[in-house]
């Protein structure tokens, strides 16, 4: 073989070693059931154009004194506070306060709704007044949020029961909220006396996800739009600072990311934690289907879901009583939050979990045994089981 042979030989051989050597140093690609991001499946050239934009906006945009941040503020980007789309730590915990009793106004005279407990320099941060009754959030995951939003008031009516009559202990009831100014409703809604089933939010106090995210722009980041042109600090009318066309971006790519997907589905010890789950009447509240209609965005249409939720409020007892409230709802009442996701939650809260409305809870057992008012009965029936079904209970609840 000739010199030059051999070395042609050589780099060829050198090639191939080191394409198969950079392919064992490249990690594998994680499972879409181990993400939470990613848009849902069947989106249109433009809309996937559209997802992007919104995408860029919620997790790329930070915030600046000079963009419009602040003065007093809580956080300075959408992502921030929901890493991955997922559930947000206790550092990014939202405190609301204001308003204490169901049906009246927050009072702004002294802050409300939210404490703003950051500042850019030259400005304090907000301080939470001296015996205010308060409520602390941590920050949702915000996958599956447009599946959620384009079911109808009736599919969320038909498991409401104020009055308890199938005598279960359950009486779950909607949330009806005054609706911003700008709230366009669709046909499926249905107000009565001028309010709106709210469908968003630990109190579901947002009745779409443009309301929600106006004011999350407001009040987590002090950034005025047209849509809320109010300035959270002085109270009073600024010129907008993120455009229209921003915020709508937002709210599509929130209405187009995809429902979180379910691992294991098929060991049996999952199948066995939900018919567990089932029999201690967990699902009366964490309601586990929907189908939804046709919806102007085509790929949310006609696709049945699992939240896990009945998007209505419970009351859940003194202990989780904080004393303050939004919308209709009494200070005891929460709405019941998707319990899809819930296995990931980890991931973005730095290895560890922090559930219920405010993060008390370590793990999912300790927030089941926080459960009480409605819950008290399977709170209780959790106790009770066995160890082997407890445990396989948790594991279906972790595959969610």
């Amino acid at each position: 073989m000739t010199t030059r042979k051999i070395q042609s030989a050589c780099a060829v051989f050198l090639l191939v070693a080191a394409i198969y050597s950079c392919d064992s140093l490249i990690p594998e690609a994680p499972a879409e059931s181990d993400l939470l991001d990613g848009p849902t499946e069947g989106l249109s050239t433009s809309e996937q154009s559209r997802f992007l934009k919104g995408d860029i906006a919620f997790n790329d945009e930070v915030f600046t004194p000079e963009s419009g941040l602040g003065p007093v503020f809580v956080a300075n980007s959408c992502g921030s506070c929901h890493a991955g789309d997922g559930k947000g730590h206790p550092f990014t915990t939202l405190t609301r306060f204001g308003q204490t009793q169901p049906n009246t106004a927050p009072d702004v005279s002294i802050g409300g709704p939210q404490l703003q407990n950051r500042a850019i320099p030259g400005f304090k941060p907000e301080t939470l007044p001296s015996g205010v009754p308060s409520m602390d959030f941590t920050p949702p995951a915000v996958t599956g949020l447009g599946f959620l939003e384009a079911l109808t008031d009736q599919q969320i009516l038909d498991n409401a029961d104020p009055n308890d009559s199938d005598s279960d202990g359950i009486s779950g009831v909607p949330n009806y909220i005054n609706p911003p100014s700008y709230f366009i409703p669709k046909p499926f809604h249905q107000p009565v006396g001028g309010q709106y089933i709210g469908r968003f939010g630990k109190k579901a106090a947002a009745v779409d996800l443009l309301h929600q995210t106006v004011g999350a722009y407001n009040q987590d980041m002090g950034v005025t739009s047209t849509f809320n042109p109010i300035d959270p600090h002085t109270g009073l009318s600024t010129d907008p600072e993120v455009s229209d066309q921003t915020i709508r971006d937002v709210v599509f790519y929130l209405q187009t990311l995809k429902a979180p997907i379910q691992r294991d589905a098929d060991d049996p010890e999952v199948i066995r934690g939900k018919q567990v789950f089932v029999s201690i009447n967990c699902s009366s509240c964490h309601v586990p289907s929907f189908t939804t209609p046709q919806s102007d965005i085509d790929a949310l249409s006609n696709k049945t879901i699992f939240p896990y939720s009945d998007l209505l409020l419970h009351d859940m007892g003194p202990g989780l009583d904080d004393g303050a409230t939004e919308g209709s709802a009494e200070t005891f009442e929460w709405r019941t939050p998707p319990l899809w996701g819930l296995g990931l939650a980890p991931e973005s809260q730095g290895g560890e979990f922090f559930l219920m409305h405010d993060g008390r809870a370590k793990s999912i057992q300790e927030a089941i045994e926080l459960h009480g008012g409605e819950a008290q009965q399977s709170r209780d029936d959790f106790v009770g089981l066995s160890d082997a079904d407890k445990q396989a209970l948790l594991k279906f609840l972790r595959s969610l």
